[in-house]
């Protein structure tokens, strides 16, 4: 009888080399703000759906090949759920492009803030759809989610944002609840013994379609630094996702926890250097309250690298 093999995107029951978890999850947040970098610095020069079809499409690369080199590849990638794959895969994608649409139209750290509602949204969609249980922490953690965004829209209410801010404020909203969606759809396909492997590499395949169905709408052929950038954003993407995946089989998520808020540090870091960006108040009072409103609302052991 063949022993059955672990999944390489699949936390380990029992971790080990928690420093090396640790450097890989930093890693991983670093990869993730190159990623938005890259984004923020093609501007509005290249087509969106050209964008989400490379940062798809070349992904693919260091994710094949992780997987090749885990033994996991092709076999790994089958599955009885094709519908499932779809349905998770098509809210991704369409976060993918909300995503960075949003991060075009805002301060690269207040669209990286954003993101962070997802958790508070996962967690409203884990009770209405599947029905799990809403105890303190969890109504604590929405009720601290929510009020950050409320605060973050007090520039709107008063009528001080930036032309475009508001509709990157909305669409930064839509990113939290589609990829909150996403990862309920990716619970289901978990529980249903879907391998990770095989939700990587169909949703990074299905958004490369997403992306290309957007060719007759007209794209650009990028000059040399456009086409750097699109690649850096599919190969940083790629790598973040694997980095952050390995992150969980060295080192508990608790000990982890601290670790992934340093997405919003990268990025306000990056959005001073590279492009003028200095956080307004508003960021100032919402980030406190996202990001204790995420640590709050999803208890650590149910994180994963998925």
């Amino acid at each position: 009888m063949q022993p059955v093999r672990a999944d390489p995107l699949v936390p380990r029951d029992r971790p080990s080399g928690e420093a090396l978890g640790i450097v890989l999850r930093i890693g991983s947040t670093l990869a993730f703000a190159a990623m938005g970098s890259c984004i923020k610095s093609l501007g509005d020069g290249v087509p969106l759906g050209e964008v989400v079809f490379f940062r798809s499409a070349v992904a693919l690369v260091p994710l094949v090949l992780f997987l090749a080199w885990s033994g996991d590849f092709p076999r790994g990638l089958a599955t009885r759920r094709p519908f499932g794959h779809v349905a998770r895969s098509a809210m991704g994608a369409c976060a993918m492009f909300t995503s960075f649409a949003t991060i075009r139209l805002l301060p690269l750290a207040e669209a990286t803030l954003l993101s962070y509602l997802a958790p508070v949204m996962l967690t409203l969609l884990g009770w209405t759809l599947l029905g799990e249980a809403l105890n303190r922490r969890r109504v604590a953690g929405v009720a601290l989610g929510l009020a950050g965004g409320a605060a973050f829209c007090l520039p709107a209410l008063s009528g001080t944002f930036a032309e475009g801010a508001l509709l990157g404020l909305v669409l930064g909203l839509a990113t939290a609840f589609l990829t909150a969606g996403a990862l309920i759809q990716v619970r289901r396909l978990t529980l249903a013994g879907e391998r990770a492997g095989a939700i990587a590499f169909w949703f990074a395949v299905v958004s490369a379609v997403g992306g290309l169905a957007t060719l007759p709408a007209g794209w650009t052929v990028p000059d040399a630094p456009q086409a750097a950038l699109l690649v850096g954003a599919g190969l940083a993407g790629g790598a973040a996702h694997i980095l952050m995946t390995l992150s969980f089989r060295h080192a508990e998520a608790a000990a982890l926890a601290p670790f992934e808020y340093l997405s919003i540090l990268w990025a306000a870091l990056a959005g001073v250097v590279f492009f003028a960006e200095i956080p307004n108040w508003a960021f100032l009072l919402a980030a406190p309250l996202i990001l204790a409103g995420s640590i709050v609302a999803v208890p650590r052991r149910a994180k994963s690298g998925v």
